[in-house]
């Protein structure tokens, strides 16, 4: 009988601290979010989804993202942008429909732009620019600080904001 008790006791006892390990590995915060933004310009739906890393202390620009280097825009898995209806990204028609959004940030803020056809892709690992729909080249601006990285879309278009600095992309 207390053998029976014993071995019960132990049984409870190992299922109790394999649920509250699970418990406690759901609860862990994610270094890189995903998020998603979404909204209507120019007559279609324009959703941005990506990871969203913080800054952490680091050096960012020209750092943790070098320069004149394609980046992903966001962390993990690479940055989607998808439009329902065809729309003018600087005044240069990107068709309707989902791409990996890339950028190359350079160090006079000059910033090329990407949509790429492939939009499911782990970073920019694979990236091939000859599946490039489309480039177009902005410049990025000093801002307040951003800790993580932010998308926000108006009705002149979408930027992207992280550490001190924003890059607006026009959308008509």
């Amino acid at each position: 009988m207390k053998k029976s008790f014993k071995l019960k006791a132990a049984l409870l006892l190992a299922i109790a601290c394999m649920f509250s390990s699970l418990s406690w590995a759901q609860t862990k915060p994610i270094a890189s979010p995903r998020d998603s933004v979404s909204a209507k310009v120019s007559g279609s739906i324009i959703t941005i989804n990506y990871g969203s890393p913080s800054v952490k202390g680091r050096k960012i620009w020209g750092g943790l993202v070098p320069y004149d280097t394609v980046w992903r825009t966001g962390a993990n898995e690479a940055t989607t942008f998808t439009t329902t209806k065809d729309i003018k990204v600087e005044g240069k028609v990107l068709p309707a429909g989902t791409y990996g959004f890339f950028a190359i940030p350079k160090s006079d803020n000059t910033w090329i732009i990407i949509f790429n056809s492939v939009a499911k892709q782990w970073g920019a690992f694979k990236y091939d620019s000859s599946k490039d729909v489309l480039r177009v080249t902005v410049k990025a601006k000093d801002n307040a600080m951003n800790e993580r990285l932010v998308y926000a879309i108006g009705k002149k278009g979408f930027t992207l904001a992280w550490e001190k600095l924003i890059v607006p992309v026009e959308v008509k």
